[in-house]
């Protein structure tokens, strides 16, 4: 059935359309938008469903798992905190446990792609492949034992086990062999982003040549800057082209430094990200992550191995995205077009999918996110089916 909406704005990529009337066709696509058009009564705000590029999991579900349940079960909350779109990132694990997941996660994302997929849930569209080419110093979580040095062959080990699905890949600059993996990645039109290192300001510059165009939950598990050495994390607040995924939910990120950050990357090369695990959505108790155990009191995750040995390190988080756009709405004064295009244009331009995944066309997925008078999630429009 086609349907009818209106709106008091609408924030696409490259502008702010005052008043549309948006008619939406029966099979769920943009009929046609007009312009200065919705009654006076109309107060909403629309805008592009979000694209998390970071999350391990939600809804009691580790990604990890590739199953069909898993996947129906993360997709659908993700859904309702307003994303339209995601990659399935992974975690270091074995070699086998990595190839049996990656095959797994293939066959959803190819399934995602066809009438199949259930049209109310978040469709994965590739996957972010977070290990194990990273640095033992800055593991955080990570198993120590199943880290391994950046090696091509085994990258196109999963890569074929991917089906070609690996859009994304986090890799530690300094350690031996990534700079060649780095570039290998690049060329085949992987994107790479640097994190999980300890790298000096020099090595981050050498990744960033060898063709590396973004950084993994900026702050996490990177050096700390120093005045006369600034490291991976100055050089990722100082480089204008490289883009700079964010944990936004004061726990991973003081508010204080993500306003920093947010001066130092601007509007257009900062990404929101949620690096969610399997308890976002849920009651504190005991998850996994991947293969490991995780531990979730009062909103924070935690290794729960590391617990037993007295340290506090933060295992993924049980952020959403419409909070995470709040957040910085909070932290910083952005205004929700700002905040917004951060959760869903950002890292659909870094991956090269921005023409494809927010824009507003006649013949595209009628896919909104629906904003009330306050600029919070209000509910989520998929294929012209509203989410709730």
């Amino acid at each position: 059935m086609s349907q009818t909406l209106h709106a008091r704005r609408l924030v696409t990529a490259s502008q702010i359309i005052e008043r549309p009337t948006i008619r939406i066709a029966a099979d769920g696509s943009i009929a046609s938008i007009e312009p200065d058009s919705a009654p006076q009564a109309a107060n909403e705000t629309f805008a592009a469903t979000f694209f998390d590029i970071h999350t391990h999991g939600g809804s009691g579900h580790d990604l990890m798992e590739a199953t069909p349940k898993a996947f129906a079960n993360v997709s659908g909350f993700l859904a309702r905190h307003g994303v339209g779109h995601y990659l399935p990132t992974t975690v270091t694990a074995s070699i086998d446990k990595t190839l049996t997941s990656l095959e797994g996660i293939a066959r959803e994302i190819e399934c995602a792609a066809t009438s199949r997929w259930n049209p109310a849930h978040a469709r994965p569209i590739g996957i972010h492949l977070e290990g194990p080419f990273i640095s033992h110093a800055k593991r955080g979580v990570h198993p120590p034992a199943e880290i391994l040095p950046p090696d091509i062959a085994l990258f196109d080990r999963f890569q074929q086990a991917a089906s070609g699905h690996i859009r994304l890949i986090t890799i530690a600059p300094e350690v031996p062999g990534a700079l060649d993996l780095i570039h290998h990645c690049a060329l085949q039109g992987v994107r790479v982003s640097l994190g999980h290192s300890n790298a000096t300001a020099a090595e981050t510059r050498c990744g960033i040549e060898a063709g590396a165009r973004s950084a993994t939950h900026t702050f996490n598990a990177m050096r700390a800057l120093d005045h006369r050495e600034p490291g991976i994390l100055g050089v990722v607040l100082d480089e204008e082209a490289l883009y700079a995924e964010l944990i936004c939910d004061g726990v991973h990120v003081a508010p204080e430094l993500v306003r920093l950050w947010f001066k130092a990357k601007g509007q257009r090369h900062a990404i929101l990200v949620t690096d969610s695990m399997a308890a976002a959505g849920m009651p504190d108790g005991e998850y996994t992550l991947g293969t490991f155990a995780v531990k979730v009191a009062d909103g924070r995750a935690f290794s729960a191995d590391d617990l037993t040995h007295g340290k506090h390190t933060l295992a993924g988080s049980v952020l959403t995205l419409d909070r995470a756009v709040s957040n910085l709405r909070r932290f910083t004064g952005a205004p929700l077009e700002v905040a917004s295009r951060l959760a869903s244009h950002n890292p659909a331009i870094l991956l090269g999918l921005g023409d494809t995944l927010d824009g507003f066309e006649p013949g595209k997925p009628a896919n909104f996110n629906v904003f009330d008078e306050d600029g919070e999630l209000e509910r989520t429009v998929l294929h012209g089916r509203t989410i709730g």
